[in-house]
């Protein structure tokens, strides 16, 4: 009856075991994948908070790792390493109250020798770590080559480039095979060496307590030594596994400080107070209002209230000069204007600086010296979000994003209804070839719009420019990948969202032009020429230079 009993105790532990364990796991798998949601959603939080010019700087293919690997690190940590030091830590303590109960001079020996470990995994940990932090540098720079290598396919196998691809790649490769193998090799040293450290100190131990028991000191028994003996397993063996998820955490160490450096990078600056509202005007003066008859305003701090400004597109550069770096400035000294309702082009050589004062309108980066006056507000007194919501832009890449033809157009003002949608892509003349497609505006993009050809995909970031109904239109190239009979149509279309708004055109093709209020001529960063296209032609100057060669080139 009492081995029954003892075999019935022992089966109600092994199953408390059992639901322990499962309880446990499941409970890891929810903390680790919470706590690396909440880290991904603050990720992407910091990313959208941060200027362009971080994204100039840093590979793309790097930042995805960030994402993947490096938070793939820290699960492995939190789901693993971290209950097992837990547990090995409690197992540590317990055993360390038995042998000081047993022999607290044997114990003395253990602990020096514990100080002897700590050394040898400092030494191994660091080494380790060097080259876990190259790992995962090395592994952002693999994915951002290849993703590099995806998205310029087509212009590899034009040029027969695959054997220097295969070349650069393997250099790559090579770094971050080296890398892992450093990582590895000092991370996998620990283990054994550990093992033999207390395989050591089992024959010192025995060694001494067989003296203490021969000699009398501390009444050990042979008893108390064997039992010690077995205590000393039950000490290192908790030890040694925590040397083995040294190299899970040295690991998610490195990819833990990748993750703050992102988190930790400095957030796009905004510091304005001018907002842009609805308004309706009586009596003249301007009251808020969230009608659709309202028109937009700046509010304006006032004192102790608000002031409001119409918003009217008057856009005006005085004295600006900017560059991409401290060290080289792309524009000197410009000074231009663009009254509302007027269009306003650029031309000039590649690299004249005409992308880079649209860039600054939008305040995708800021002036070094200078102003920039909207509505006779400094742009920078003006919140970011505003005053982009105020701009529509058409860019010379177009990004279209994974979702249905409609809910791209629809990316401009996501308050759009359906007719309005249609009124835009028919403004754009992308209605036609819409309806060709095989479910129509619910026809799914995805892939950045490869199913699609480049045309369509500017007439799609058209008429989303369109959709938004701003006071101010930036087109830079918007028209580069359509032909001629398309863009013809389209200029007329264009007028009409033109019409009443301050725009602001990058072309090439001198054609597009000719019917600019005023024409800017620009060359190495700075203002050559301004006027209208007779005046220019007129003049003899570098736009003439630049309207004949195109001629001469046709």
């Amino acid at each position: 009856s009492g081995l029954l009993r003892a075999i019935m105790l022992l089966g109600i532990l092994y199953l408390l075991g059992m639901l322990a364990t499962l309880v446990y796991s499941q409970l890891m798998v929810i903390i680790s994948q919470g706590i690396l949601k909440k880290v991904r959603d603050e990720m992407f939080a910091k990313m959208q908070k941060l200027a362009i010019g971080y994204f100039d700087t840093h590979q793309h293919g790097d930042l995805m790792s960030r994402y993947t690997n490096d938070t793939e690190t820290l699960r492995q940590m939190i789901s693993q390493s971290i209950s097992q030091i837990f547990s090995s830590i409690l197992t540590i303590i317990a055993v360390t109250a038995a042998m000081l109960y047993t022999s607290w001079q044997l114990s003395l020996i253990v602990l020096a020798s514990v100080v002897i470990m700590l050394a040898v995994v400092k030494v191994l940990g660091g080494k380790s770590a060097y080259y876990f932090r190259r790992q995962q540098g090395a592994l952002g720079a693999v994915n951002g080559y290849i993703e590099e290598m995806i998205n310029g396919q087509k212009v590899v196998k034009v040029f027969c480039h695959e054997e220097r691809s295969k070349e650069d790649f393997a250099k790559l490769n090579d770094e971050l095979c080296r890398n892992m193998i450093g990582a590895n090799s000092f991370a996998n040293i620990m283990m054994p060496v550990m093992s033999n450290l207390g395989n050591l100190l089992y024959v010192v131990l025995a060694i001494a307590g067989g003296a203490m028991a021969i000699n009398g000191v501390g009444g050990l028994t042979l008893g108390a030594i064997a039992a010690f003996l077995d205590l000393s397993r039950g000490f290192f063996r908790p030890i040694s596994q925590v040397s083995q998820q040294v190299n899970s955490i040295v690991m998610a160490l490195a990819g833990a400080e990748r993750i703050f450096e992102l988190m930790d990078a400095e957030p796009e600056e905004d510091s304005g107070t001018v907002s842009m509202v609805k308004a309706v005007r009586k009596d003249g003066a301007y009251s808020e209002s969230t009608s659709a008859e309202g028109e937009w305003v700046w509010k304006c701090p006032q004192g102790e209230g608000f002031s409001y400004v119409p918003v009217r597109g008057d856009v005006r550069f005085i004295k600006v000069n900017f560059g991409y770096t401290a060290e080289k400035e792309v524009l000197h000294e410009i000074n231009l204007y663009a009254k509302p309702g007027q269009k306003i082009a650029f031309v000039g050589a590649t690299g004249a600086g005409k992308t880079s004062i649209t860039n600054l309108i939008n305040r995708f980066y800021d002036i070094n010296a200078g102003q920039i006056l909207y509505d006779g507000i400094d742009i920078r007194n003006i919140k970011k979000n505003d005053l982009r919501h105020s701009l529509g832009i058409v860019l010379q890449e177009t990004n279209l994003f994974t979702g249905t033809v409609e809910d791209n157009i629809r990316y401009g003002n996501l308050a759009a209804s359906a007719e309005e949608v249609y009124s835009a892509a028919g403004l754009a003349h992308a209605d036609g070839f819409i309806k060709l497609l095989p479910e129509g505006y619910q026809t799914v993009i995805s892939a950045g719009g490869e199913s699609i050809s480049q045309g369509q995909r500017q007439l799609l970031a058209i008429a989303r420019a369109a959709v938004a109904d701003p006071p101010v239109m930036i087109l830079d190239e918007a028209t580069s990948s359509i032909d001629t009979r398309t863009e013809a149509l389209i200029e007329k279309g264009m007028d009409r969202l033109m019409e009443g708004r301050t725009v602001f055109v990058i072309a090439h093709r001198l054609s597009t032009v000719r019917n600019s209020n005023a024409i800017i001529v620009l060359e190495h960063g700075g203002i050559v020429e301004r006027g209208s296209h007779d005046e220019l032609l007129a003049q003899k100057g570098e736009y003439y230079q630049l309207y004949n060669g195109m001629f001469e080139l046709a």
